[in-house]
């Protein structure tokens, strides 16, 4: 049977480039890089170039980069972090109602703990108001978290603007740029963020293995306590083979972005103008502007029909999509995100995320809509609302 993998989103396969760059590290390589012996100290120079090739991806400074175990855990260290070293000044942080659940359950669990935090809403694109949070700042706000790129409906927020308003109040600022890193341009620096969080499996390195950039002069606790791994930081002995594995995908993601980009971009549209000739009754989901939109990214909601019915008949044909945030999907509950873009529930349990990405080509997606007519065909015809007037 034909595989067809339309899910970047939730993860990427890893390059061979970047997989060769690693199986030494499992083999001749595989001393503890915090030993003093030449095996050790080999270990550890496939560290430092990693953690330069991380940091010129984002156009940041090597020491400013912290490896970690994925995306999550530096979403966490930020904010409890920021909670624990500025409570003397404050204990309100500002987020919005689409961030990934990484974000929102820390910030559940620091209000069990007395932070206060404001949910910020979106529009029906999932932008945030520059206006709504300047509203919101307080003399106690000590941080706000808002995401580069959306997990779901690909929205790119207006992140420059966005920090510019929180340093003018003398606030961090966090993006969590799991999303957006090898997708779209991240300069930290042009930015004016504090910290971001990145993750390896989302531009084709190895799952395990992430990263927090932090401002060089803030100081936020360790995360993980021991030894003194990470410039005493973040203790564990380090997965060199994971890291090594994901500076070798930042270089090719950097050297290939505006290629990767404009591939993506192309499918994406192709794929949205096929879907849109042979399927009626659909919706877009998201930003209709595709340059305001992760480049791979498209959220169609299928009317009369449930996006779990969807997915399951087209894995039966061999092709991988998303009913969204690939971290919620054992939840049978509406997206959170398209909840805040006040898509309409009946709408919302409809919606199917393809994401396409550099092994994509133009006949997979011939085949993925030859598929999908088919399976939306069906569905149509079991559906016990379709055409039940009054439905939308």
């Amino acid at each position: 049977m034909r595989h067809v993998y339309l899910d970047y989103s939730a993860t990427t396969p890893v390059k061979e480039d970047v997989v060769n760059e690693m199986i030494p590290y499992f083999t001749e390589k595989f001393g503890n890089p915090s030993s003093l012996y030449a095996p050790g100290l080999e270990a550890k120079e496939g560290l430092n170039k990693a953690r330069k090739q991380v940091a010129d991806l984002i156009n940041a400074e090597e020491r400013e980069i912290f490896f970690t175990s994925c995306g999550t855990e530096a979403d966490n260290w930020v904010l409890e972090g920021v909670a624990d070293a500025y409570k003397s000044k404050g204990n309100h942080i500002i987020t919005t109602k689409i961030e990934h659940h990484a974000i929102l359950h820390t910030c559940q669990y620091l209000e069990k703990h007395g932070v206060e935090v404001t949910y910020l809403d979106v529009d029906n694109e999932g932008f945030v108001s520059p206006a709504d949070l300047e509203a919101a700042i307080t003399d106690r706000t000590i941080l706000v978290s808002i995401m580069m790129v959306n997990n779901e409906v690909g929205t790119i927020q207006p992140i420059k603007e966005l920090a510019a308003i929180a340093k003018a109040h003398g606030v961090l600022f966090h993006t969590d740029t799991v999303q957006a890193i090898g997708n779209v341009p991240v300069d930290v620096k042009d930015l004016g963020v504090d910290f971001i969080s990145m993750s390896a499996h989302k531009i084709y390195g190895p799952k395990g293995v992430g990263a927090l950039y932090k401002r060089a002069g803030i100081n936020i606790p360790s995360f993980v306590h021991g030894g003194a791994q990470e410039k005493k930081k973040r203790a564990g002995t380090e997965n060199s083979a994971g890291i090594v594995g994901f500076g070798k995908a930042a270089e090719l993601a950097m050297n290939g972005l505006a290629e990767h980009a404009a591939h993506s971009d192309q499918l994406r549209r192709m794929l949205w103008d096929k879907i849109q000739a042979e399927i009626s009754d659909i919706t877009l989901n998201g930003p209709a502007d595709f340059t305001r939109r992760h480049p791979g990214n498209l959220n169609v909601s299928f009317d009369y029909v449930e996006g779990e019915s969807i997915l399951l008949l087209l894995d039966a044909n061999g092709i991988s999509v998303s009913t969204g945030s690939a971290c919620s999907s054992e939840s049978l509950d509406t997206s959170h995100v398209l909840n805040a873009l006040q898509v309409p529930p009946e709408k919302a349990n409809g919606a199917v995320r393809f994401t396409v990405g550099d092994f994509t080509s133009e006949e997979d997606l011939d085949y993925v809509v030859e598929v999908l007519k088919k399976v939306i065909d069906t569905l149509r015809k079991l559906s016990p609302v379709n055409g039940m007037e009054g439905w939308k």
